[in-house]
């Protein structure tokens, strides 16, 4: 049917171009890994901790603006 002219024992573990692909086949495992880890703890960062503690304060301002603590009826 077909004539391959490619000579798929290239690819074997044992040769050099079988190896690169492993590498980069546990390569690629790792950093997708890595990624679901990562996405799963819900870790912050520190920037993120930082933009939500800024949001609060300025919340916390404006409902110090609305309700102020000196006008008691």
């Amino acid at each position: 049917m077909l004539d391959s002219n490619i000579d798929v024992n290239i690819f074997s573990p044992t040769e050099p171009l079988g190896i690169i692909i492993l590498c980069l086949g546990i390569i690629f495992t790792a950093i997708i890994l890595y990624i679901l880890y990562s996405v799963t703890t819900n870790k912050e960062s520190i920037d993120d901790k930082n933009i939500r503690k800024k949001k609060e304060f300025k919340q916390k301002e404006k409902i110090s603006k609305l309700f102020p603590k000196g006008n008691k009826l």
